[in-house]
């Protein structure tokens, strides 16, 4: 029988309750990893309630009914102290960390000029510093393994990011800033370790879940025994492919996933350059050259693909 193609691989799943994660924690077991299941279990999609093991525990008896091999952890990622306790749990159990799939999140939206300051702060402290704390110490375990080798080790890092941050969200203006910063966060992290064999890529998916329950309540659901187009189902299969060995070269990356479509996202590029026509610019000539050129184009058209997708909230 030929091995898996994540056999013998060890992963942290944060946010892996329910939802997302969850059937991302479930691919990459199918797919043959050992896989520590990550979440806090708080009640409450904006991060309320009291913190609770079921839903860590249930996912990763469900691994092991299947055959898998799973542990439950229910540390806030959030928290410094216990995002290191989650990769050295991992490592303990395992004798490595391979792969790291950062999911975890909650929701408190309300539109920018009503937004309470805690309401910010929650949402960046979870999205943000909740995947920097995890990826932070999965990253110098990578590196202290690769120079005790003496050469690249195998890691893997898949964050998650979103359409928010892509195409806007009016009225969860701490959610897209979070997002956007994850991107920033994965980028910077695919320079600073490609050189030990880490990779790290952000997608963004689309998915029916807790956390979009309300964005997509519009959206039925196919009757009979189809696939609903928004079942997390259709984005675990590319966290699977983006924490295997057949994604070595793609490094840096964010991904549009949803419904049985992937899309590549292309940085930022330059559409329009204006030059002064001396030492510097002066404001009626700003006024001359980005007046018109606005003019002419709807508004945040310069967003080509967030445009080309269709992307909504989500």
């Amino acid at each position: 029988m030929p091995l898996l193609p994540l056999q013998g691989l060890s992963a942290i799943v944060t946010g892996a309750g329910r939802g997302l994660g969850r059937a991302e924690a479930l691919e990459l077991a199918r797919l043959g990893a050992a896989v520590v299941v990550n979440d806090y279990g708080q009640p409450g999609r904006d991060g309320t309630g009291e913190a609770c093991a079921g839903p860590a525990e249930e996912v990763a008896a469900e691994i092991r009914a299947a055959g898998g091999t799973a542990l439950a952890h229910t540390g806030d990622v959030s928290d410094f102290t216990q995002a290191r306790t989650l990769v050295e749990s991992a490592v303990a159990a395992f004798g490595r960390l391979d792969i790291l799939v950062n999911n975890a999140g909650i929701l408190r939206d309300r539109m920018v000029f009503s937004m309470a300051e805690e309401e910010w702060d929650s949402v960046l402290r979870v999205h943000l510093k909740g995947h920097f704390n995890t990826t932070r110490f999965a990253a110098a375990h990578w590196r202290e393994r690769s120079k005790r080798a003496g050469e690249p080790v195998y890691g893997r890092i898949v964050n998650t990011s979103s359409e928010a941050f892509l195409a806007g969200s009016a009225g969860q203006p701490n959610y897209a800033a979070a997002k956007g910063g994850i991107v920033g966060l994965t980028t910077s992290t695919a320079l600073a370790l490609g050189k030990y064999g880490v990779t790290a890529n952000a997608i963004c998916p689309r998915a029916r879940t807790r956390m979009t329950e309300d964005v997509f309540a519009g959206v039925e659901q196919p009757s009979g025994t189809g696939l609903d187009p928004l079942a997390p189902e259709h984005v675990a299969p590319l966290v699977g492919y983006l924490a295997s060995p057949g994604a070595a070269h793609v490094n840096g990356q964010l991904l549009v996933v949803h419904g049985g479509m992937v899309a590549v996202v292309e940085r930022p590029r330059v559409s329009a350059k204006f030059d002064s026509k001396q030492d510097a610019f002066t404001y009626d000539e700003l006024e001359a050259v980005l007046g018109p050129y606005y003019a002419d184009r709807p508004a945040g058209e310069t967003f080509a693909a967030a445009e080309v997708l269709g992307l909504k909230r989500g």
